[in-house]
């Protein structure tokens, strides 16, 4: 195929990977398109470097019109082989299509076309761009964030005017109705546009690389350096805290259904203390009276024994709750609330 033809289909198969709507980027399908257009691309690239079509010692006039699309060959690339999703190969990908973007912005510098700066350790690096002066990297310099923020906003303004401006003239151009003048002037366009992407996709890949260094190194690293192991925690014993004094004796480390002693013991204990007798309690190693609370004092005995007994000699008091009782049998609740009808 022809040089033309390759960098068409290269850039046809782009656009459907843009305007794919595949949930995913993995897809067989996708990764088809991926492969078939880095194969074209790469064949258009050797082709432009057999024929010698730009040197860095040209002037942009002195390129033909139809020969400037060619400039895009290398961008295009670096956004295909970000399209790869090997993660075994991640790191290899990313600093292909970094070469591929600072390859495409070296050319575009040559001949003048848009005025950019790279970052700094991008731009030592690669021998593109002003020297920065050393600095202490863990201290933030403001100044080159607001220059980086103030870069960004400002390409985004120049994107969204180059689109519109290539949108309206793409028709006439792919119609061939269109004069050399505005041939030119649309391949500048594109140019323009893929110098911005170039460089919003070389800061997310060394910032993606930052990344996978610090994870190799931590891979790579001896279980020694990785900082001191935390020793191991002696297991925690479950405990309870119980209201008073009182109820430690009786409940021991709190659960109640744990007694701290038998009945016959308990028995025993009471027996002892003369109170068995006045309480009547049954022959040993019989349950304590239903009524009665397992450990309750003396005084709450002799109270409760008490109450008992003035309940049943009270005949007036007796005879005055059945009363009552009656009376609400036959007089439902609120009988007789005229005053408050809700």
């Amino acid at each position: 195929p022809r040089l033309a033809e390759l960098l068409a289909l290269g850039q046809r198969l782009w656009d459907e990977l843009e305007a794919s709507i595949e949930p995913s980027s993995g897809a067989p399908a996708v990764q088809e398109k991926v492969r078939q257009g880095l194969d074209a691309l790469q064949r258009a690239v050797a082709m432009v470097a057999q024929l010698e079509l730009f040197s860095e010692n040209e002037e942009l006039e002195e390129i033909a019109s139809a020969d400037l699309k060619f400039l895009l060959l290398p961008a295009l690339l670096g956004a295909l082989t970000l399209k790869q999703v090997d993660l075994s190969r991640r790191k290899e990908h990313l600093e292909a299509a970094r070469e591929h973007f600072l390859r495409f912005l070296r050319l575009c510098r040559s001949y003048g076309l848009g005025s950019f700066q790279l970052s700094p350790g991008t731009a030592s690096e690669e021998g593109a761009g002003s020297p920065s002066a050393p600095r202490d990297p863990a201290q933030p310099n403001l100044v080159a964030m607001a220059m980086s923020r103030t870069a960004k906003i400002e390409r985004y303004k120049q994107k969204k005017e180059l689109e519109n401006k290539l949108a309206s003239m793409r028709s006439s151009v792919e119609s061939g109705t269109a004069d050399e003048d505005q041939i030119r002037e649309f391949y500048v366009l594109q140019i323009q546009k893929w110098i911005g992407t170039s460089l919003e996709e070389i800061e997310s890949i060394e910032q993606e690389l930052v990344i996978l260094r610090s994870r190799d190194a931590v891979r790579q690293a001896p279980a020694g350096s990785r900082g001191p192991s935390r020793p191991a925690r002696a297991p925690v014993k479950p405990f309870i805290l119980t209201r008073d004094a009182a109820q430690a004796r009786v409940f021991g480390a709190g659960y109640p259904g744990v007694p701290s002693m038998t009945v016959n013991d308990w028995y025993e204990q009471r027996q002892r203390q003369g109170a068995s007798s006045q309480q009547g309690f049954g022959e040993p190693g019989s349950p304590p009276c239903p009524s009665t609370p397992a450990g309750a004092s003396d005084e709450e005995l002799q109270k409760q024994q008490q109450e008992t007994e003035e309940e049943e000699d009270d005949e007036e008091a007796l005879q005055k709750a059945r009363d009552w009782d009656d009376w609400k049998d036959t007089h439902p609740r609120g009988y007789g609330n005229r005053h408050n009808m809700g």
